[in-house]
């Protein structure tokens, strides 16, 4: 089975692709964890899973026993070096786990049973490759002599997730496991990140074998490409020295690859403007001048705008999604393209590249700088900046207050950003609040925001908050959620509750689904089609989002008024010994600006409804 991430690449056009002799620097298979050797011990299966566990140096798992995996959870009892967190449903475990690997940087792991135990991973499997987290998700299998009969409880999870993992493998040897979990970790966190599933047979796991330690990886075709091409890093030089209208377009690749400080040094040398994608929020300070935000459907006019008028996209782990194009064909005309991506799939796939660079943005972004040297030969972008300061003082990001006595939701979570600082960590689910969350809360540092891109799954936020706290227990961590989003895995504060992690829940309650509200106000002509969900508005509260706090034991408050809300605010960043969840009640007509509709221009962005930025289109 390829161990490939995505499908091959497109092939690239005459003059713009790599040929040549490649500086071909490989990440090696290695052992990930420390280099101790095990000597030959006697143990079953279920042993060596938790063994070779440990060997990898894995502090924390996530998950929920059954019969399946049963025989590892016997061992796993007896480990003095893994903490297991039982969560109340499987798909809290996959979510968690990406959380934990997004604020600590440490391959998560999540644990379930065969059958619906492992279904249940599925979504948190597929949200994971989406937006190239390493995870590594353990399942047991019926056992082997059962596979293909409809066994209780079987499911071909390898089949089922093999479009939506990086690598998946059936394990039914005890003999092959710790190979099979060292590779799997070797896969998960080299190259493009992304989530790699081990499936044990339970035959396997009650199985004798000899356990040794490290083992030999066995992967023949899988070795990521670590630095550029020095010619393409040499024609992304030129093309950046001949820019009047350059853009450092950076994604989630960056966040991923740890190469923030790279692309400061880039940003600095260059003078160029810089837009950070949903993924990419932090990796560049906001409060940084050479900033204009964030692009896409919902990102700032001075992001959109300079994207829109570049001559020139520096594309530094993005991958032109739909998100943030709009119009593929319209998106950046005028514009020649470097794009720099350790996934050769994603060059070329969606926009021509006319500088490919294949490699980890870190080490390309270190290349170029030191191809640029020390920038004396680079151009003037005086009358670039004069453009793009006009747009970010006519169209700075703001909104409206709601005429409806509520408060704006936009307000709540500047104020919990205000109050929170840059050192906190922010966790949102999917929908308006994410949007606001991304826009108006400042980001300072990589790691500093969570959330779900590339899949939008409702239900992230609590789980994978209650994984970031566990990787960064120091920390504030908040989950900024809708009243949506919450009603969808708020049971995981049942397992924060009673393993100590006391995350912040900001429940923004405008009492319905909002996003899908916000399309059939503008689109469906206010027919608001079973988008109430009746949580915060009137007398009525199903559910009662502070009597369901209490019931779990932990803190619950309400803010229905902007004179409470820093109060509120204050009050739950003081509680340090359980969870808090604060039912913020806000305006239901509250709406995410701006937008670029679906399918349309980004030249077609609205800054409110039936309103457009009037801005001046460069030759």
């Amino acid at each position: 089975m390829s161990t490939t991430p995505r499908a091959a690449a497109p092939a690239a056009s005459a003059g713009r692709d790599q040929r040549g002799p490649a500086r071909t620097e490989t990440a090696e298979p290695r052992v990930p964890g420390p280099a101790v050797v095990v000597e030959p011990t006697v143990m079953n299966g279920a042993q060596g899973i938790v063994r070779s566990l440990e060997e990898l140096g894995v502090e924390d798992v996530f998950g929920l026993p059954g019969g399946a995996i049963l025989p590892t959870y016997d061992p796993l009892m007896d480990s003095s070096r893994i903490r297991h967190i039982l969560v109340r449903h499987e798909q809290g475990a996959g979510h968690a786990a990406q959380g934990y690997h997004l604020a600590g940087g440490r391959v998560g792991v999540a644990i379930a049973t065969s059958g619906p135990g492992a279904t249940n991973l599925v979504t948190a499997i597929a949200d994971a490759h989406m937006d190239s987290q390493a995870v590594v998700f353990i399942t047991g299998q019926v056992s082997s002599a059962a596979i293909g009969s409809d066994a209780f409880q079987e499911a071909d999870i390898v089949g089922i997730t093999m479009p939506i993992t990086k690598h998946s493998r059936l394990v039914t040897r005890a003999e092959d496991i710790p190979a099979a979990l060292a590779e799997a970790f070797h896969i998960a966190s080299t190259g493009r990140p992304g989530p790699v599933l081990v499936d044990v047979t339970k035959d396997a796991q009650q199985s004798e074998f000899e356990f040794s330690w490290p083992p030999r990886l066995d992967l023949p075709g899988y070795r990521p490409v670590l630095r550029g091409h020095p010619r393409q890093i040499r024609e992304a030089a030129r093309l950046i020295r001949e820019a009047r209208r350059p853009v450092l377009y950076v994604g989630g690749g960056v966040a991923r690859g740890e190469a923030h400080e790279e692309l400061r040094a880039l940003a600095a040398l260059t003078g160029a403007p810089v837009v950070t994608t949903l993924t990419a929020r932090g990796v560049f300070p906001d409060s940084h001048p050479q900033h204009l935000g964030m692009p896409g459907m919902h990102g700032g006019v001075p992001a959109v705008a300079a994207l829109q008028q570049a001559d020139l996209l520096i594309t530094l782990g993005a991958r032109f999604d739909d998100r943030v194009t709009g119009h593929l064909p319209s998106f950046a005309p005028g514009a020649k393209v470097i794009h720099a991506d350790i996934d050769p799939a994603e060059i070329s796939k969606n926009r021509l590249a006319d500088v490919p660079i294949v490699g980890s943005v870190k080490e390309i972004i270190a290349d170029l700088v030191a191809e640029l040297g020390a920038g004396a030969d680079l151009p003037d972008l005086a009358p670039w900046w004069a453009t793009l300061e006009r747009l970010r003082e006519t169209y700075p990001l703001g909104f409206t207050a709601p005429d409806d006595g509520l408060m704006a939701p936009q307000q709540v979570i500047s104020r919990i950003s205000a109050l929170s600082g840059p050192e906190a960590v922010y966790v949102a689910g999917v929908g308006q609040h994410q949007m606001w969350a991304s826009q108006f809360v400042e980001y300072e540092r990589p790691r500093q925001w969570l959330n779900s891109a590339g899949l939008g799954t409702m239900g992230f936020s609590v789980p994978a908050a209650m994984g970031a706290k566990v990787a960064q227990p120091q920390r504030t961590v908040w989950a900024i959620d809708g009243d949506g989003c919450f009603q969808m895995t708020n049971q995981e504060l049942a397992t924060c509750v009673i393993n100590g992690i006391p995350i912040k829940v900001a429940v923004i309650n405008n009492s319905s689904l909002g996003m899908v509200r916000q399309w059939q106000t503008l689109f469906y002509d206010q027919r608001y089609s079973n988008t109430d969900l009746n949580t915060g508005h009137g007398t009525a509260r199903i559910p009662d989002f502070v009597k369901l706090a209490d019931a779990y034991g932990a803190a619950g408050l309400r803010c229905e008024r902007e004179e409470d809300l820093d109060d509120v605010i204050r009050q739950a960043l003081e509680i340090e010994d359980r969870p808090v969840v604060v039912d913020f009640v806000v305006s239901r007509d509250a709406m995410v600006w701006p937008m670029v509709p679906a399918g349309v221009s980004n030249d077609a962005i609205q800054i409110a409804r039936g309103m457009t930025p009037d801005w001046d289109h460069e030759d």
